[in-house]
C-alpha cells in the first residue's frame, strides 16, 4: 500500500529509527501506526529510541579534504562517553557521516539524517550509548583558491579556511600552506566572530555599545568625553573578534592582516581570506 511522508515522519519521531525501516514498517503493518512501532521493536530498530533522551557530550569534529585541497567537509558526531568516541567503531562511523557531507553535500541537516540515518540508529543499537550528528558544513574554493584545516589533538574544535589568489600557483607553495596553516590554527584558537568589522552582526555591536556607554558613564567620565571613549572601547573590541584584526598567536605584535601581506611578499601575487567556518564540539549557537 501508498505510506504518505507524513506517516513515515510521525513514525520516526516516536521511534528515531531510520526513515527507510520507518517506511518498511508501515508497509509491513498496512500502515497501523502502533502495530509499527511493535514491528520496529521486535526487530531490535527501536533500540535507539531508549535511549534518545540520554546527553551526548563527548564524540568528536569529523573532517575529510580533497587531494588537492580545493574542498574541505567538518561534521560533529556526539556520543555520550569519551570511552566510546574513542572506540574504532565510532570513529568509523564518524568518517562515514563526514564523507556523505564531502560527497553528497546535503543542504540541511534533514537531508543529513536521510543519508546516514538509517546506519546512526544502528550504530546507537550496536554501542549501546545515544548518539547524535551536529552541525556540518561543506567549503569549497572557486579556483584559483584552497580550502586549508586544523582539527585539534582531541577532536573537539575542527576549522575550515579559504584562500582566494591572483596566481594559481599559490595554491600549491608551502609557505602559503604554512599560512592557510597558521591562519586556522589561529581561528581554533581565538574563536574570532567575523573575518573584519564589516561582517560582524551589528547587533552584537550595538549590544558591545550600550555595554560600554553604561560603563563609561558609571565610571564618571565628563560627558563630552563619553562617545570618543565608547567608540574607542569598540574599536578594540573589533580588533579582538575580528580575524583580519586580531593579534597573531604566534607573534602578538603582528595582526593577521600583516601576517596575510607578509606572505604575499614572499610568493607574489594577491591572497585573499575568504572565509572561515569554526566548529566546537557541543557548542551552543544562536
Amino acid at each position: 500500500m501508498e505510506i504518505s511522508a507524513q506517516k513515515v515522519k510521525e513514525l520516526r519521531e516516536r521511534t528515531s529509527v531510520g526513515m527507510m525501516d520507518c517506511k518498511k514498517a508501515l508497509q509491513e503493518c498496512a500502515g497501523d501506526m502502533e502495530a509499527s512501532i511493535d514491528w520496529l521493536r521486535q526487530k531490535g530498530l527501536a533500540k535507539a529510541a531508549k535511549k534518545a533522551g540520554r546527553a551526548t557530550s563527548e564524540g568528536l569534529i569529523a573532517y575529510r579534504a580533497a587531494k588537492d585541497n580545493s574542498a574541505a567537509a567538518l561534521v560533529e558526531v556526539m556520543c555520550e562517553t569519551d570511552f566510546v568516541s574513542r572506540g574504532d567503531k565510532f570513529q568509523a562511523f564518524a568518517s562515514s557521516v563526514v564523507n556523505a557531507v564531502f560527497e553528497k553535500k546535503p543542504t540541511d541537516h534533514d537531508a543529513l539524517l536521510a543519508l546516514v540515518g538509517d546506519d546512526l540508529n544502528n550504530q546507537i543499537a550496536t554501542l549501546g550509548e545515544n548518539m547524535t550528528i551536529g552541525r556540518h558544513v561543506f567549503l569549497q574554493a572557486p579556483a584559483p583558491g584552497l580550502v586549508g584545516s586544523y582539527i585539534h589533538s582531541n577532536g573537539k574544535i575542527g576549522v575550515l579556511v579559504e584562500l582566494a589568489f591572483e596566481k594559481a600557483e599559490s595554491a600549491a607553495n608551502p609557505a602559503v600552506l604554512e599560512l592557510v596553516k597558521n591562519l586556522a590554527m589561529q581561528v581554533a584558537a581565538a574563536n574570532p566572530a567575523a573575518l573584519d568589522k564589516t561582517g560582524l552582526d551589528p547587533a552584537l555591536v550595538e549590544r558591545e555599545r550600550a555595554l560600554y556607554r553604561q560603563k563609561t558613564l558609571e565610571e564618571g567620565k565628563p560627558a563630552a568625553m563619553v562617545d570618543k571613549i565608547v567608540e574607542g572601547r569598540i574599536a578594540k573590541f573589533c580588533q579582538d573578534v575580528c580575524l583580519l584584526d586580531q593579534p597573531y598567536i604566534r607573534d602578538d605584535k603582528m595582526r593577521i592582516r600583516e601576517v596575510v601581506e607578509a606572505c604575499v611578499k614572499q610568493t607574489g601575487g594577491k591572497i585573499t581570506v575568504k572565509s572561515f567556518v569554526r566548529l566546537q564540539l557541543g557548542e551552543k549557537t544562536l
